[in-house]
């Protein structure tokens, strides 16, 4: 705990404490307690970030549920009352896992918390430690001052997001779904972040979609023998040309609902007609972003991992593969057909981890709380929908029938490369981008 938090946890707030003032510290408390997810059950686990989290809101108190579902894999979740309890609920979901970094390759310590160029860094500070730490400032800046949300909120800070959600919002879902009873509609992570387009208009990206998963196992099994010899059945052989195949294949391109309705809101922003057909020129304009949205255009597949054989002279009878897979939303069928094809009938395909693809509609109250929550506190933005190239636990939330969105608000200098920071090195989110998400977020519950 330290030392901020030492002097919080006896009971009295600062002076002149508010959500703002105390973001970023959050985020680099958070940031400080190493919870890497190896996806192999290896790593730290989220226990001392769900303690902390808990901690964060017992202050107020509040009677958070710390569940673990495997050792040191825990998640933390709370109901807050809200004034009309006859309306359903809004869960705020974030993960408290992140990817594994190599402190070598960073300028500054990814698990220090450093703030420097007016920036905390550290490995979660995009994803997504920063939506934690705004969450965690907003909702205790208003138990500070007694102000309840409109209706029922749910907060879940969970584990394992980064390996699929088995061990946090799976598990919670299957075996707690009590935790989320009467809650129709969620936010959650990679949405609401700024592009600036001109002087007039800031766009800020509503996750509305996102693709579906299919990771996999490749195997081949071919003869074996000595290496000295001439094998016309050779597994390595076989896979490599498969998979290199596959690495060079380029999926054909489909323009879905939530996709064309970014284009058709970009289009409007630049004032120039955007051809579907032509995205290279579309993407140029695009910059940084160009690379979440370049991979919403078409279904993807990409070869990670190979392993095969166990000494120089021995030709191995198998040879295998990992892939993963990423769908568009209603192209799953048409996937997995043209992944067969390109691999061919010697390769064998296994599914390791599946997951759906989300989409819902860009409409309704909670959308029109997101835009007026952005125009109060940036008069040029512009909500737009876009579909994620990724996943998140919004997957495991739907199936309690939960409408998901990703709004995790940031105003971020134009020239950040913030999808870059995504599991990338010197991971990093502007101290000014936090305290404008804990501004917006306050908005939104009042409107939600």
């Amino acid at each position: 705990m330290t030392e901020r938090n030492e002097s919080k946890a006896a009971g009295t707030a600062a002076p002149g404490v508010t959500g703002e003032s105390e973001v970023a510290e959050i985020c680099r408390d958070l940031i400080r307690i190493d919870t890497s997810n190896y996806g192999d059950g290896s790593g730290p686990g989220e226990r001392k970030a769900a303690e902390y989290v808990a901690e964060q809101l017992a202050e107020f108190g509040l009677e958070p549920q710390i569940i673990e579902s495997a050792k040191g894999r825990a998640s933390t979740v709370v109901r807050i009352e809200g004034e009309d309890r006859s309306r359903p609920g809004l869960l705020i979901h974030g993960h408290t896992d992140v990817v594994p970094a190599n402190a070598d390759d960073w300028t500054h310590h990814p698990f220090s918390g450093e703030i420097a160029d007016g920036c905390v860094w550290g490995r979660g500070a995009v994803d997504m430690k920063d939506m934690d730490a705004m969450t965690l400032a907003v909702v205790r800046d208003r138990l500070r001052t007694g102000r309840k949300p409109p209706r029922d909120l749910v907060l879940a800070f969970v584990a394992d997001e980064e390996a699929g959600g088995t061990y946090g919002a799976r598990y919670l879902v299957d075996k707690h779904p009590e935790l989320f009873e009467g809650v129709t509609e969620a936010i959650g992570e990679v949405g609401g972040f700024s592009f600036t387009v001109n002087d007039q208009v800031r766009l800020y990206l509503v996750e509305t979609a996102e693709k579906g998963m299919h990771w996999m196992r490749l195997t081949v099994e071919g003869r074996a023998g000595h290496g000295s010899m001439e094998n016309d059945d050779n597994a390595i052989t076989e896979l490599c040309e498969a998979v290199a195949r596959l690495g060079r294949h380029r999926f054909p391109l489909r323009i879905t609902k939530t996709v064309r309705a970014f284009l058709d809101e970009l289009s409007d922003a630049l004032g120039v007609e955007l051809d579907p057909e032509n995205m290279d020129e579309t993407l140029r304009v695009l910059g940084g972003i160009a690379k979440m949205i370049g991979t919403t255009l078409r279904n993807t597949a990409q070869p990670t991992m190979l392993g095969a054989g166990y000494k120089v002279n021995v030709i191995p009878g198998q040879a295998t593969a990992h892939v993963d897979g990423r769908f568009l939303p209603g192209y799953e069928e048409e996937f997995l057909a043209e992944l067969d094809s390109v691999l061919g009938p010697r390769v064998k395909r296994e599914s390791l981890h599946y997951d759906k693809a989300l989409e819902t509609s860009f409409d309704g109250a909670l959308v029109d709380a997101m835009q007026s929550a952005l125009r109060a506190e940036d008069p040029i933005a512009r909500a737009v929908p876009y579909c994620l190239s990724g996943g998140t636990d919004a997957k495991s939330f739907q199936d309690l029938g939960i409408r998901c969105f990703g709004f995790a608000p940031l105003q971020l200098p134009p020239d950040l490369d913030f999808a870059g920071m995504f599991h990338g090195v010197d991971e990093r989110v502007p101290v000014e981008g936090l305290k404008f998400g804990v501004r917006v977020l306050d908005r939104f519950l009042d409107a939600c």
